[in-house]
């Protein structure tokens, strides 16, 4: 935790939404089921988003936005690129009252980031192989878990699956200044084994936090079972509200 003490419940809104946005290549499934944990223990509606064909952001600024003009007050949520939205997004409405963000990929720019590789030669396996040839190649040298869930969302997805993963590969947010700028609670849950979303950089984005936690888990935990993200979100939502985490914070 950046801040020396919790922030205290009475100067927070009580928020009665959490919205979840996916990764890419991920879907509204996913982001369901990693979150519902959370938005279950906390009493609020679950509003899952999924990426839509004009761009993953511009889809996911336009979800939140409208989810905001239905609650006051709203918690939002992501994973990987889907943080990235949710806090730059979060920096701007006051609505907001706090960010969960799941396995945060990148800061300043994605272009270096091992997440950016990933999306660019995932998109030029869809060029030389089609959809179809790269779910199959994909899930040969995948876990079985993952090979698996890709599969199902990627298929969804369908075409504009190659043109996420192009965005995804040239996003600029957030940055340090960004990060700095929120100014309500951020929980960051981040593998502590995961090469694609590096723990350092979600140390880094705790650090550039005024008031932030950094909760752990690993790729077993989270292949096993996707609502890990969800309960590791409430319960360091939990710590800074309350000051009274009752399962410990892990801090990696």
């Amino acid at each position: 935790m950046t801040d020396s003490d919790a922030v205290s419940a009475a100067t927070l809104s009580r928020p009665s939404a959490l919205v979840a946005l996916p990764g890419t290549g991920s879907d509204a499934d996913y982001a369901r089921r990693a979150f519902a944990p959370a938005a279950q223990a906390l009493g609020v509606e679950l509003i899952a988003v999924d990426p839509t064909a004009d761009g993953i952001e511009a889809g996911y600024r336009r979800a939140l936005d409208a989810a905001a003009a239905r609650h006051r007050h709203l918690l939002v949520g992501g994973v990987s690129i889907g943080a990235c939205v949710a806090l730059d997004w979060a920096v701007d409405d006051d609505r907001c009252v706090g960010v969960f963000a799941a396995l945060p990929p990148w800061i300043d720019s994605a272009r270096d980031a091992p997440a950016s590789h990933s999306a660019r030669a995932t998109a030029a396996l869809i060029d030389r192989l089609g959809l179809d040839g790269a779910i199959e190649d994909m899930v040969a040298g995948s876990p079985a878990w993952l090979g698996a869930e890709l599969r199902r969302s990627w298929s969804a997805i369908g075409p504009a699956l190659r043109a996420h993963l192009g965005e995804a590969a040239e996003m600029a947010v957030p940055t340090h200044e960004r990060i700095a700028a929120l100014r309500v609670p951020l929980i960051i849950t981040a593998a502590v084994d995961d090469p694609v979303h590096p723990i350092a950089v979600a140390r880094r984005w705790a650090e550039c936090a005024t008031m932030s936690v950094l909760r752990s888990v690993t790729l077993e935990q989270w292949g096993a079972d996707a609502a890990i993200l969800g309960r590791e979100s409430v319960q360091g939502w939990i710590a800074m509200t309350d000051g009274d985490d009752p399962s410990g914070s892990q801090r990696p």
